[in-house]
C-alpha cells in the first residue's frame, strides 16, 4: 500500500471514470490519509502483514493510493510495471516502492516493464484492468480506454495467462473503466456484475468461465457495482484462512444473502473509505497491490 500525500481528484481521469467526483483540497488529502491509516490498522487486526510505502512530495501524485494499477508482484519474483493512461499517474512507477518490499524481506528477481505501450496510446492498468485467476491462469479484462487488447495480449503471452476479454458498461453507458470495479475472484467464489456485460454471448461465456472454475458465483446488480461491491479482494494470511476486504459502502449495498455467501469463503473485513471512493473513483481493492513475491 502507498500512503498518499497529495490525494485528490485527478482531472486527467475524470472523462473515463464515472465513479469519480471533482475535488482537490488539503482537507480532502488529510481525510484520505486518515482513511488510509484506518485501512492498514483494520487489515493488521485481521492478521495480515501490510507493507506501507510512503509517497513523495514531488511530483504531485493524486492517485498514488492506488498502486495496483501500475504494479503486479508475481510468484516468480517478477515485478510488472504497466502503461497508464494519465500522464500524472506515470510518476507513481517508483523503484522506491520495490526497495521498500526488499527491506521487508521480499525478493524481486526481475522487472518487466510494459510502459512502452504509452508511446502508442495503448494502456493496461495492472490488476485494475485485469482480474487474474492465478489458479487457472486466466486474465479477465473488460476492454476500455484504459484496458486495450494489444498490451493485454503481450502480458498474457509473457506471464502465461489466457486472455478473456469482453465489454462491460458502467452507469453512464460507457465502458467500465477498470475490470476490478465490476468483478473480483477469491478462493471458491466470484463476485460479478454480469448485467454490465451488454452482449449476450459475452455475458454467457463469462458466466460459464467463472462457474467452470468451480466458484460460487455471487451476482451483483448495477447499483451495487456503483457502490464498489465488485471492488473487493480476498487475501491469504498465515493463519485463519482468507480475509475478504471491502469498503463500508460496498458492504452496505449487499443483501444479507450476499454477505452470508461471502462469509462462507473468508472473514469479511470492512473499511470506511468514503473520501477515497468519492474523489479517487476507486475503492479498497484498488488500494491493495498483492505481494506474491518469494521471501
Amino acid at each position: 500500500m502507498v500512503r498518499p500525500l497529495a490525494f485528490g481528484s485527478n482531472p486527467e481521469t475524470l472523462s473515463t471514470n464515472a465513479f469519480q467526483q471533482v475535488g482537490e483540497t488539503p482537507v480532502i488529502a488529510e481525510r484520505a490519509r486518515h482513511e488510509f491509516d484506518g485501512v492498514v490498522a483494520r487489515l493488521e487486526r485481521a492478521g495480515l502483514q501490510v507493507v506501507v510505502a510512503e509517497d513523495e512530495q514531488e511530483p504531485l501524485k493524486p492517485d498514488a493510493v492506488f498502486p495496483n494499477n501500475w504494479l503486479f508482484l508475481a510468484h516468480d519474483g517478477s515485478a510488472w510495471l504497466f502503461p497508464m493512461l494519465s500522464a500524472r499517474r506515470r510518476a507513481e512507477r517508483r523503484m522506491a516502492v520495490l526497495d521498500r518490499l526488499k527491506e521487508c524481506g521480499f525478493k524481486v528477481s526481475r522487472v518487466v516493464d510494459l510502459s512502452h505501450w504509452e508511446q502508442q496510446g495503448l494502456f493496461l492498468e495492472g490488476t485494475g484492468s485485469m482480474v487474474l485467476d492465478h489458479v487457472h491462469r486466466v486474465a479477465y479484462a473488460a476492454l476500455s480506454p484504459r484496458t486495450r487488447h494489444r498490451p493485454l495480449m503481450e502480458f498474457a503471452a509473457l506471464a502465461g495467462y489466457h486472455p478473456h476479454a469482453f465489454t462491460a458498461l458502467g452507469p453512464d453507458g460507457e465502458p467500465v473503466y477498470h475490470t476490478n470495479v465490476m468483478m473480483s475472484l477469491g478462493p471458491g467464489f466470484a463476485v460479478a456484475c454480469l448485467a454490465a456485460v451488454a452482449e449476450q454471448g459475452e455475458r454467457l461465456t463469462l458466466r460459464q468461465s467463472l462457474e467452470a472454475a468451480g466458484r460460487e458465483l455471487i451476482e451483483i446488480d448495477a447499483g451495487q457495482m456503483a457502490a464498489f461491491a465488485g471492488n473487493l479482494l480476498a487475501i491469504w494470511r498465515d493463519r485463519g484462512g482468507p480475509v475478504i476486504g471491502l469498503s463500508t459502502t460496498a458492504l452496505r449495498s449487499l443483501t444479507p444473502a450476499q454477505v452470508r455467501a461471502l462469509e462462507r469463503h473468508g472473514e469479511v473485513a470492512e473499511c470506511a473509505i468514503p473520501t477515497i471512493e468519492a474523489y479517487g473513483g476507486g475503492s479498497l481493492r484498488c488500494m491493495l497491490a498483492e505481494v506474491f513475491l518469494p521471501r
